[in-house]
């Protein structure tokens, strides 16, 4: 693909993020989208032929967004479970995170969404096993950091910064073998 058209398709996708974003889960259309992106409706279908692959290439985006983020963290000395605590603690930061409403878009296109989800934690929590002989470490921080992740999606986070924070530290120690 053309350096142009990996550009339209980057820009469409982060034009549906924000939409979703910004308006809700229900407000992403392709109109919509394709306003936010400064591209044609027509343009946008060259790339999406469908909301509902508008929505699957969102997921798909995110999941390798986030699997290239953790090689990188390895690549520079990071164990992956301290990768996967890092980001996916720093994705909680944020206010409104990127994942949260167009997640709900595309799962409300279409409940097969989850799979491409589903496997993406499959083999990661199998990599993180096979790189951590603790299971028990494996186990507490994947948990944890998925049930902060929960909290986060669901809009219901109930700890103060203080609290996340200690939380993240006492994980990051857990999956350094210091506690």
């Amino acid at each position: 693909m053309s350096g142009r058209k990996t550009n339209s398709r980057a820009k469409i996708l982060a034009a549906a993020a924000d939409v979703a974003r910004e308006f809700g889960p229900g407000s992403v259309s392709l109109e919509a989208v394709a306003s936010r992106a400064g591209v044609s409706k027509g343009g946008l279908l060259y790339y999406f032929p469908s909301k509902a692959r508008l929505m699957q290439a969102l997921v798909e985006h995110y999941l390798a967004e986030f699997r290239s983020s953790l090689s990188q963290a390895q690549a520079g000395g990071e164990t992956l479970l301290t990768a996967f605590i890092k980001r996916a603690a720093a994705e909680c930061r944020e206010k409104q995170p990127a994942s949260r409403s167009w997640i709900f878009s595309a799962i409300s296109q279409d409940p097969d969404f989850l799979s491409p989800l589903r496997s993406f934690h499959q083999q990661l929590f199998a990599n993180l096993k096979e790189d951590n002989s603790d299971l028990t470490a494996v186990l507490i921080c994947y948990l944890a950091i998925e049930g902060l992740r929960s909290m986060n999606l669901f809009d219901f986070d109930i700890l103060s910064t203080e609290e996340r924070e200690l939380l993240v530290a006492s994980l990051l120690e857990i999956a350094q073998g210091k506690r």
